[in-house]
């Protein structure tokens, strides 16, 4: 999304403000309903489409295989990945909350 200059200072505080309404939405109901009001259904699509794809990755399953089961082109899997090796560690958090976080152990590591 393009940036507007005089928004240069307010977008990190509406970003930040944003971040802690979600953190503190404390179902995945009140999410849901969040996220269907914030965005259009084309960006709930690709948000759901690119976070189906981190545990598929955390768990080691080639590029190639996550677009034949996920159809997320092998390039977003990609930049998922590299967010995901080198990101701000946003996914690697979210995973923790994972339904099934539990069976998902990043590539050539043991559970804790």
């Amino acid at each position: 999304m393009k940036q507007r200059e005089r928004d240069a200072e307010r977008a990190p505080r509406v970003r930040a403000e944003l971040a802690a309404t979600l953190a503190g939405l404390t179902d995945a109901a009140a999410v849901d309903a969040f996220l269907d009001d914030l965005c259009t259904p084309a960006e709930i699509e690709a948000l759901a489409d690119r976070w189906s794809v981190v545990p598929l990755l955390a768990g080691g399953m080639p590029y190639r295989r996550i677009y034949e089961v996920t159809g997320v082109s092998v390039t977003t899997v990609g930049r998922i990945a590299k967010c995901l090796d080198g990101g701000a560690d946003g996914y690697r958090a979210a995973l923790q909350h994972h339904p099934a976080s539990q069976h998902i152990h990043p590539a050539g590591s043991a559970p804790a």
